[in-house]
Formats: C-alpha cells, sequence, structure tokens
C-alpha cells in the first residue's frame, strides 16, 4: 500500500507528534484530514505553526474525541485513521484519572466505532512503552507483561486492549504502534528533554531542576516515529490486532542525557533533584528500552537519527523560540 492519494484522518493532530506526522503525510500526497481539539480561541495548536502551504493542503475539523457522533462524521470517507488523540502526560494522571479513562479509552471506542461503522481499511491506534512499566527484562517485546504503574499508562493499556478486542470480535483492521520516548521540536515541558533544555537556555533559571535522573529510556525523533507510522499505516505484512514497538533499542539514562544537553549548549548550571518533580516511589518506570524487530520484519522501519543529531536539532528549535520571545511560563510541569 502506498500512502500516496489516501485520504488519510489523523486525531490528535494539534499535538506534537500529531503535527509532525500531518507535514510527513501531506509531503508523501495524502489527502490529510486533521482533527484537532475544539477550543474558543479558535486555535489549532502545533497545527498553527505549519507552513501556509501544508495548511492550504489539509482540511481541519475542530472537536472532540470523546463526542462519538462528531468522531463518526470525521472517520467517515478515510482510508486510514491514524489514532493520537489523547491525555498523555503523566503527572496530570494523578490528578485527573477519569478525563484519562474518557479521553482515551472511550475516545479510542468512538474511533474504533466510527471505523467499523464505515469500513475505514486501516486504523493505527497510538499507544506507548508506559504500558510495560518497569521492564522485567530489556529490550522489551511486545510479549512483556503490560503493567499500569500511573493512570495514564492504566488507560492507555485499556485502549490498547479495546483496539485488540474490535480485532478479534468484529475484524476491525486495526493495529497498535508502541513509540517508545518520542522527542524533538515542538514537545511541550511535560517532557524531560525539553524541560531540561529549556531551564539550560532560561537566563531566570539559575539550575537545572529535575525529578529522578537514574530512569532509563529509549529516545526516539520525531521523524523517525513519523516514519514508524507511515510504515505501519501502509504495510502489507502487519497483522491486525498486534502491537508493534518503535524504538532505538539504545538506552539513556536521564543524567546521562542531561550531561549530553550541557555539552550542546554549554550550560554549566548545577543539577537539582527536585523531589517535587518524581514520581510517586511505586509509579516510576526505571527502564524502557525497545526491542523494534517485529515492526522493522513487518515494515522494514528503523530509526535514522542517533541521538546527538536529533538533540541538537531540538535545541537549535528552542532557541529559536528564545529568540522570538516564545517562551512560556510552564515551569511548573513535572518531569
Amino acid at each position: 500500500m502506498r500512502i500516496e492519494g489516501q485520504k488519510v484522518l489523523v486525531t490528535g493532530a494539534d499535538g506534537f507528534i500529531g503535527a509532525h506526522l500531518v507535514e510527513r503525510l501531506v509531503a508523501e500526497g495524502a489527502e490529510v484530514t486533521a482533527f484537532c481539539l475544539y477550543n474558543s480561541f479558535g486555535t489549532g495548536g502545533w497545527l498553527d505553526e505549519l507552513t501556509p502551504e501544508i495548511r492550504r493542503a489539509i482540511r481541519i475539523e475542530r472537536g472532540d474525541i470523546r463526542d462519538p457522533g462528531f468522531v463518526a462524521r470525521a472517520v467517515k470517507g478515510n482510508d486510514i485513521v491514524f489514532h493520537l488523540a489523547a491525555l498523555i502526560a503523566i503527572p496530570y494522571s494523578y490528578l485527573a484519572v477519569q478525563s484519562y479513562v474518557d479521553t482515551n479509552v472511550t475516545g479510542t471506542v468512538n474511533v474504533l466505532e466510527a471505523a467499523r461503522m464505515h469500513g475505514v481499511g486501516r486504523i493505527v491506534h497510538t499507544s506507548t512503552s508506559e504500558v510495560y512499566g518497569t521492564a522485567q527484562f530489556t529490550p522489551i517485546t511486545e510479549r512483556h507483561p503490560l503493567q499500569g504503574q500511573s493512570p495514564y499508562s492504566a488507560s492507555k493499556i485499556g485502549a490498547d486492549h479495546m483496539v485488540q478486542a474490535y480485532a478479534r470480535s468484529f475484524e476491525t483492521p486495526a493495529l497498535i504502534l508502541r513509540p517508545f520516548n518520542t522527542y524533538g521540536p515542538r514537545q511541550s515541558e511535560r517532557a524531560v528533554i525539553p524541560t531540561v533544555i529549556r531551564q539550560m537556555l532560561d537566563p531566570q533559571c539559575d539550575q537545572i531542576r529535575l525529578g529522578d535522573l537514574t530512569p532509563r529510556r529509549d529516545f526516539n525523533y520525531v521523524a523517525d516515529t513519523c516514519e514508524a507510522f507511515i510504515a505501519l499505516g501502509t504495510a502489507d505484512a502487519a497483522e491486525y490486532g498486534e502491537a508493534y514497538n518503535a524504538g532505538t533499542g539504545h538506552g539513556v539514562s536521564i543524567g546521562e542525557t542531561v550531561d549530553e544537553l550541557a555539552a550542546i549548549t554549554g550550560c554549566n548550571k548545577p543539577v537539582i533533584e527536585d523531589a517535587a518533580r518524581q514520581r510517586p516511589a511505586n509509579s516510576e518506570v526505571f527502564e524502557l528500552v525497545a526491542d523494534a524487530r517485529k515492526l522493522r520484519t513487518a515494515t522494514g522501519w528503523s530509526p535514522q537519527t542517533p541521538l546527538r543529531q536529533g538533540l541538537r536539532a531540538t535545541v537549535k528549535w528552542w532557541e529559536k523560540q528564545r529568540r522570538e520571545d516564545k517562551f512560556r511560563v510552564d515551569r511548573g510541569y513535572l518531569v
């Protein structure tokens, strides 16, 4: 299957990965509908930062993934649905559990029902490496037990199981992509790499305040994650109802990542471990490193961006935000 000429819906298109995926799909010649969350300001999240040429090439639908009628109308007529709409900030999930169930579980059911109703050719549902919890073995294969160590991860496990249930019960052509720790330009400070970069570049910050520095993560540049979506969305060999990891297979600690960013930015600010930025003790996930052989076998996908190259590109974007005075006041984010 080729993506060129396909009618494609991207839910969560206003988000970090979603907006990058929209850009890539347009470049590949897809007819893209971008589903973003309605708000009274009429803004489209990161879609507003796309070039005028790309914005003219897409159709924007503003609504709510929790509204089954709206979702059904948005899904109708599309060949492929990339379902990225979700609440994803782990710290907020401790405060708003029901919101995560409503958006991540019920929202996914709405997409599955709409796709079933209108005969969509393929759905790629976005999962997360957080569903595995702290690794019982590494690298983590798709057979690793699922462990809900935060309300967020539990909601994504529920959504994944719904995708599998629809594939098995109704032969819904749905697949699960599990990206490991995506980073890159436009990511919010809810994630560790942007919060480190912002603090390093911000003259108002005299320290780098972080949570636990010991967890290890498999960081993937956003362009590679987008290619994984497209690869799974078009692969003939992919099996419906199955989950596929997307990752490099290389883990680095948060502390090592901070050191790498300090070398890139020339920052020598002290690093302070802040208890307020740490997860509850039994909720922390200490190691996430992917075994992505299943995705590579099915699609031929492999990541192309070395960590230092991706970090340099991300720092460059943040430096541009600083020059244009676009730093947001969200220092309260936990990571």
